[in-house]
């Protein structure tokens, strides 16, 4: 289900998410080498990956699928009006769930906040923005969609808050930053040496 909304709009952006990650990764590590301060892999690569979260999520909730019908306004309206397990039930409810539970742990992670009260005040500042841009620029506003993506910001914390428990509880040596920084530079090969053997043009022959 959510391979239907972000593989499509990975493919769509792809060279944006390319040549910003190559620009702002270099700025950064020329930035953090010229003032001598601490290049701690895996910590870079979450808040470059918190960004680039951000650019796809704009562009799905901006530029995919046209909004159709009009604004909704009552709360639980649309959640109810959708049959459980139809495709309908997944895209939309479903789909607003998973769009946000990302934001949630990230947003945890970064501010190293274990208080479900703060991940709820921003988690509805975003959808509240997200919701008023559709409106304003010719798609529908969606209550149930604030709802659901708030929903989807507490789980995203509570991943968070039992990842954070287990890796307490792990080995000394698979918390040391050597080793994390090992597991994260073999997952940022992997996913270059995925990203240059990938097809994109078969790819968009499947979606256009």
């Amino acid at each position: 289900m959510l391979t239907n909304i972000l593989i499509p709009a990975v493919y769509e952006i792809w060279p944006m998410l390319f040549i910003f990650t190559v620009i702002l990764s270099s700025v950064r590590i020329a930035y953090l080498f010229s003032k001598k301060h601490k290049f701690v892999l895996y910590k870079e690569f979450l808040s470059l990956l918190f960004i680039i979260y951000i650019l796809i999520l704009f562009y799905i909730v901006t530029f995919q699928d046209s909004g159709f019908g009009t604004s909704n306004f009552t709360p639980f309206k649309e959640i109810f009006r959708y049959h459980l397990g139809s495709s309908l039930f997944f895209k939309n409810i479903v789909g607003n769930l998973l769009l946000f539970i990302p934001f949630g742990f990230l947003v945890a992670y970064y501010l190293k906040n274990y208080k479900l009260w703060l991940v709820l005040i921003l988690s509805f500042i975003s959808s509240l923005a997200i919701e008023v841009t559709q409106y304003k620029i010719g798609r529908v506003f969606d209550i149930d969609d604030i709802i659901l993506n708030v929903l989807g910001g507490v789980i995203g914390f509570m991943l968070f808050v039992a990842f954070d428990a287990i890796s307490k509880r792990l080995p000394k040596i698979m918390r040391q930053e050597w080793f994390v920084n090992f597991l994260f530079l073999s997952l940022l090969i992997f996913l270059i040496l995925s990203f240059i053997n990938f097809d994109f043009a078969k790819l968009g022959a499947i979606f256009d």
